[in-house]
C-alpha cells in the first residue's frame, strides 16, 4: 500500500484536525508507512504520538504501542477515542484489567475494531497475549519511551530487552522507537538491542526556548519557598517531583494545610486513587500534583506552568523528561530545583546492593546532575551539550546564570596543565584523579602507578579543587575534552584540546555556584534567619530566664530555629504558635503564653504589619509513621524491631523520634535503653546534656564517640528531651 504526501494530510485533517505537521512528523510517518524502522528522538511536546497514531489509524491491522505506564496508555487510549468517536478504535491491555474487560478487548481486536493497542513490557511477556497475538494483523509495533531500554538510560527496565525476541515470536513488522531524552550512546544501545541499526533516524532539537531553567539552594525553609511562589501564581498549574513516596505524602498535606488544591500521585497508591488524582489534575480540580520522580506521571497536560524538583533527580535525562512536562503548549514554563549535596548521598545510598555496573554507572549519571546543578555556565547550553547538540550562543537569557552572569576569570594555565596530565595518562582516568595528579597529593594509588614521577604531578599546589573542576567541567562543554560516560567517566582530549595544547589562547571560566550553605538546612542556626533581630534577641532573653527558673538547658524550651521563625512570623496565639517549625502541642501549651505575650507586645508598640502572606501552617507533626513509632513504644517493642517494621534505618527512625520529641511529645524510652545502656552510662549522658548549654548532638558526639556509638548518645538525648523540656 502506498501513500502520497497529499494521502498522509487528508489523514491528519479527518482524524485529528490539524491542517499541518509539526516538525518532522511527515517524514516520518511516511516512513513507517513505507514499512521502514524508525527511531524517533524528540522532545516532551514535540508531538511523538502522533507519529504512531496517524499511521496506525491509516494502515490495515493493529498497531502494538509498547509504553512502560499505565496512566499513560489511559491517557492516550482516552485521547484517541475522543479524536475518533468509538471506544473500540484504541485499548490497552495491562494489570489494571480485570478477565471480563480483557475479553472485550480481544473481541475489539478481532472482530477489526481497533487499531491501537497499548501494552506493558510486562503484559507482551506473558505467553497467553503472546499466543493470541500471532492470531491478530499487525501493522507495526511503536515502543515508546525508548529510553527504558538501555542501562545508561533514566528508567532502565528489563523487560524492555525481552522486546525483540518476542516481536520476532510474533510476527516482525517494522517498528518505531521514540524517546523525549537519549544521549548518543542510549540511541546507540536502543537500535542495537531492538535489532533496528538501519532504522530512519530524525532527530528533533532538544532547546525548549519557552522553559525557564533555576537551580535554588535547598535550605530548611524550602516548603516556605515553594508554598510562596504557588500563592503568587494562582490558579497556575503545576507538577513537584520528590524523592520518596514518604516525601510526596507530607508535602501534599502541607500545602494542603496552606489552602492550595493539590494531590499526591505515586506508586504506592491502589490503581483507583491515583487514575482519580491524574484525572483530578487534568480536569483543573486541583492546581498541584506532588510526585515521586521514580514513578513517571504520563501526564499530557499542555498548560502545566511550573515543574518543581524537591529532590535532585538521578540524571540530566529525567531532569530534562520531568521539565519537560512544562509549557508544552509553548506557553510560560519555570523548572525550579531545589539542590543539596545531602540528595546526592541520599541517592548513592539507595543505590547500595545493586550490582556493582549498576552503581558505577548510576554515580556517573549522578555526577552529570551534581555539575549540572553547581555550574555557572548556561543552563540550556550544559543540557544541550549533554545530548550532544550544541547550542550557539553563550547566553539564553532564560535560565538563573544567564539573568545573573558571574564575573569571568582566565584559567588557560590551569586548563593547558589540566590536559597535559589528562594525555600523559593515555585518557585513562577521570576528573578526580587527574586533579589529584596536579595538585601533587601522594596517594597509595598514585605510588603504586608511579605517577609521582610524571612531569605534570604537582604542577598547581596551591590551586582549590573546586576549582579545577570546574575548568573541567566547563572545557567539556567548550570541546577541548570530552568525558567518556561509557568507560566509567574517563578523560580523553579533542582535536580542539591537542590544538589548544599547541597554541595556547585565552580560555576564561565562570566559578561554579556555591551550594555548600545548603547543606546547613538541618541545624540551628544563631540569628542569621530571623527578619527581625531585635525580637529574636528578646526571645533568647525570655528563653534563657524560663530555662533558669526551671532549670534547664535554653534549647530544652525552644530550639534556635523555632525562635528565628518566630521573630519572623510574629505569632500571636497558641493556634498560631503551634504553626512555627519545631513547636508542637505540647510545647506550645506548656511554654508558649509568655513568648506568645511578648511577641503580641512588640508588635502592637512597633506598629509591626504582620507577613500573612508568609506565614505558613504546618501539619501536626504526626504522620502515619510518628504515629506508628509512638504506638510501637507505648507497646514496648524493640527499637531495632520497629524501626524494620517500618521499612526504616535505624538512624532514619531516630530522625523520626527527635522530630516526635522536638515538637513537644513525650515518649518514654526505659524500657529499652535499660537493656541497651548501663544505668552508670545513661546517668554520664544525662549529666552532660543538662549542663549543655547548646543543642549540638555533633559536639556531644565527639565529646563521647571514643566511649559511646552514635546512636547510644542520640537515644540518652531523646530521653533527656522527653523527660526535661515536654
Amino acid at each position: 500500500m502506498t501513500f502520497t504526501d497529499s494521502d498522509i494530510k487528508q489523514a491528519l485533517k479527518r482524524h485529528f484536525g490539524f491542517e499541518a505537521f509539526k516538525g518532522n512528523q511527515q517524514d516520518v510517518i511516511g516512513d513507517l508507512l513505507s514499512g521502514h524502522d524508525v527511531f524517533v528522538l524528540m522532545p516532551t511536546g514535540g508531538g511523538k504520538s502522533l507519529c504512531y497514531q496517524l499511521p496506525a489509524l491509516m494502515l490495515p491491522g493493529t498497531a502494538i504501542v509498547i509504553s512502560p505506564l499505565i496512566a499513560l496508555m489511559k491517557n492516550q487510549v482516552d485521547a484517541m477515542r475522543q479524536f475518533c468517536g468509538d471506544d473500540a478504535i484504541a485499548h490497552f491491555l495491562n494489570s489494571s484489567l480485570n478477565k471480563s474487560a480483557v475479553n472485550e478487548v480481544k473481541k475489539d481486536i478481532l472482530d477489526g475494531r481497533t487499531k491501537l493497542l497499548y501494552v506493558a513490557p510486562e503484559s507482551l511477556t506473558k505467553q497467553d497475549n503472546i499466543n493470541f497475538l500471532k492470531g491478530v494483523p499487525i501493522s507495526f509495533y511503536a515502543v515508546d519511551e525508548a529510553h527504558c531500554i538501555s542501562e545508561w538510560g533514566h528508567d532502565f527496565r528489563p523487560e524492555y530487552r525481552k522486546i525483540r525476541p518476542i516481536v520476532n515470536e510474533i510476527t516482525a513488522r517494522p517498528i518505531i522507537a521514540l524517546t523525549a531524552t537519549a544521549t548518543p550512546k542510549v540511541q546507540h544501545d536502543i537500535q542495537k538491542n531492538l535489532g533496528m541499526t538501519d532504522a530512519r533516524v530524525y532527530k528533533s532539537s532538544f532547546n525548549r526556548p519557552n522553559l525557564y531553567y533555576e537551580v535554588r539552594p535547598k535550605t530548611k525553609d524550602v516548603d516556605r519557598d515553594i508554598i510562596k511562589y504557588i500563592r503568587s501564581h494562582p490558579g497556575q498549574s503545576g507538577i513537584i517531583y520528590c524523592l520518596s513516596r514518604k516525601k510526596v505524602e507530607e508535602l501534599a498535606e502541607t500545602l494542603r494545610v496552606n489552602d492550595i488544591k493539590v494531590l499526591p500521585y505515586h506508586a504506592g497508591m491502589d490503581s483507583a486513587t491515583r487514575s482519580a488524582n491524574q484525572d483530578a489534575f487534568l480536569h483543573e480540580d486541583v492546581d498541584v500534583i506532588v510526585a515521586t520522580i521514580a514513578f513517571g506521571m504520563g501526564i499530557d497536560k499542555p498548560d502545566v506552568r511550573f515543574v518543581m524538583h524537591y529532590d535532585i533527580p538521578k540524571s540530566l535525562e529525567g531532569y530534562y523528561q520531568e521539565t519537560g512536562r512544562a509549557g508544552r503548549d509553548g506557553g510560560e514554563g519555570r523548572c525550579i530545583t531545589f539542590y543539596t549535596h545531602k540528595d546526592l548521598q541520599k541517592l548513592e545510598k539507595l543505590m547500595q546492593g545493586k550490582p556493582v555496573t549498576e552503581q558505577e554507572i548510576g554515580r556517573q549519571l549522578l555526577m552529570e546532575t551534581a555539575a549540572y546543578a553547581e555550574s555557572s555556565l548556561c543552563r540550556r547550553r550544559t543540557l544541550l551539550h549533554y545530548f550532544g547538540e550544541d547550542y550557539a550562543g553563550e547566553n539564553c537569557g532564560n535560565c538563573d546564570n544567564c539573568l545573573n552572569p558571574k564575573v569571568k576569570v582566565e584559567a588557560g594555565e590551569d586548563l593547558a596543565v589540566i590536559l597535559e596530565a589528562v594525555r600523559d595518562l593515555d585518557g585513562r582516568y577521570r576528573a578526580e584523579y587527574i586533579i589529584t595528579i596536579v595538585i601533587g597529593r601522594k596517594t597509595d594509588e598514585i605510588r603504586s602507578r608511579h605517577h609521582e614521577e610524571l612531569s605534570v604531578f604537582g604542577c598547581l599546589p596551591e590551586a582549590d579543587e573546586k576549582h579545577l573542576n570546574t575548568v573541567i567541567r566547563q572545557a567539556i562543554i567548550a570541546g577541548y575534552m570530552t568525558r567518556d560516560i561509557e568507560n566509567y567517566g574517563v578523560l580523553r582530549i579533542t582535536d580542539a584540546g591537542r590544538q589548544f595544547m599547541a597554541s595556547p589562547v585565552s580560555f576564561t571560566i565562570t566559578e561554579d555556584n556555591d551550594f555548600s550553605d545548603a547543606d546547613s538546612e538541618d541545624t540551628p542556626r544563631s540569628g542569621g534567619g530571623a527578619a527581625d533581630t531585635v525580637l529574636y534577641a528578646m526571645l533568647k532573653d525570655l528563653r534563657r530566664q524560663v530555662a533558669r527558673q526551671r532549670n534547664l538547658p535554653p534549647y530544652v524550651i525552644f530550639q534556635d530555629p523555632s525562635l528565628e521563625a518566630m521573630a519572623t512570623m510574629y505569632p500571636v496565639s497558641v493556634e498560631e504558635l503551634q504553626t512555627i517549625p519545631g513547636v508542637g502541642v505540647g510545647k506550645a501549651r506548656r511554654y508558649g503564653r509568655e513568648f506568645i505575650d511578648l511577641i503580641k507586645r512588640h508588635v502592637e508598640e512597633n506598629e509591626i504589619e504582620r507577613p500573612a502572606d508568609m506565614r505558613v501552617r504546618t501539619m501536626p507533626n504526626k504522620s502515619k509513621v510518628k504515629i506508628a513509632l509512638i504506638q510501637g513504644i507505648d507497646r514496648k517493642i524493640d527499637l531495632h524491631e520497629l524501626a524494620e517494621s517500618k521499612g526504616l534505618e535505624f538512624a532514619e527512625m531516630l530522625d523520626e523520634l527527635e522530630a516526635i520529641v522536638d515538637a513537644g511529645t513525650k515518649i518514654n524510652l526505659d524500657y529499652y535503653l535499660d537493656d541497651y545502656i548501663d544505668p552508670e552510662h545513661q546517668d554520664e549522658l544525662m549529666d552532660y546534656f543538662r549542663q549543655c548549654e547548646e543543642d549540638d548532638i555533633n559536639a556531644a558526639i565527639q565529646e563521647w564517640g571514643d566511649e559511646y556509638d552514635d546512636d547510644e548518645i542520640r537515644l540518652m538525648r531523646l530521653k533527656f528531651l522527653s523527660e526535661m523540656g515536654n
